[in-house]
């Protein structure tokens, strides 16, 4: 799970704990390719564990969908189809709109400065074409969901942009940046400001969907 959006930060960490970060980082980076098959041994390896911890991040990650658990084949990383990545989408507007609807009774004017600060860095992320934008992004996004005070609807959410984020890096590596992506965080913006959370939750719903076209024409395989 991504830091911004951890409920319990400071919670102590199990060797199954440390294994399942290090690999979900892997595959929010990229580093592991849809289709390719991951030896725990070598994981195991990397983070100075036994397999046995590796082998229970597996389990964990297939709940998640982020990987496939196959008889004589072990653990393939999982990739979305079109028809999958648009799904993700679709869950996400319902998921994120409710976490904006919870959230905005929460929202005061040091929570919106602090968010007009996380787009300007999202911003100079992406004018400086860092694919540190797409954390960026992350951070701006976590900020109003971990207002919502929902602790599983945060861990739903983050599960999505761990599924997400290799097509959102593999979208920045074509457009040094979204470029509607300072207008729409802005209005997300003027739609808390407003205190209206049906609004809100429309503005993040919309936001949400729009991208999809969007983002799956560059992961379609014909652009990789």
């Amino acid at each position: 799970m991504p830091a911004s959006f951890s409920s319990q930060p400071n919670a102590p960490v199990t060797a199954e704990e440390e294994a399942h970060r290090h690999i979900q980082q892997a595959l929010r980076l990229g580093r592991y390719k849809p289709g390719e098959r991951l030896i725990a041994e070598d994981i195991a390896a990397e983070i100075g564990t036994s397999r046995m911890p590796v082998r229970e991040a597996f389990r964990r990650l297939a709940a998640d969908g982020l990987v496939v658990l196959r008889p004589n084949r072990g653990c393939i990383v999982a990739g979305l189809t079109l028809d999958e990545l648009y799904e993700v989408f679709e869950i996400r507007s319902v998921l994120e709109g409710l976490a904006v609807r919870l959230a905005i009774h929460r929202i005061d004017e040091e929570v919106l400065d602090e968010l007009e600060r996380l787009l300007e860095r999202m911003e100079r992320a992406g004018q400086s074409g860092s694919s540190d934008w797409v954390v960026r992004h992350q951070e701006f996004h976590g900020r109003i969901y971990a207002l919502s005070g929902r602790p599983k609807l945060i861990r739903q959410i983050a599960a999505l942009h761990v599924v997400i984020e290799p097509y959102m890096r593999i979208w920045f590596d074509y457009v040094d940046k979204p470029l509607s992506s300072r207008e729409e965080h802005a209005a997300l913006i003027a739609a808390l400001r407003s205190g209206d959370a049906r609004h809100a939750e429309q503005v993040m719903q919309d936001h949400i969907l729009g991208t999809a076209p969007m983002l799956a024409e560059f992961a379609s395989p014909s652009r990789r």
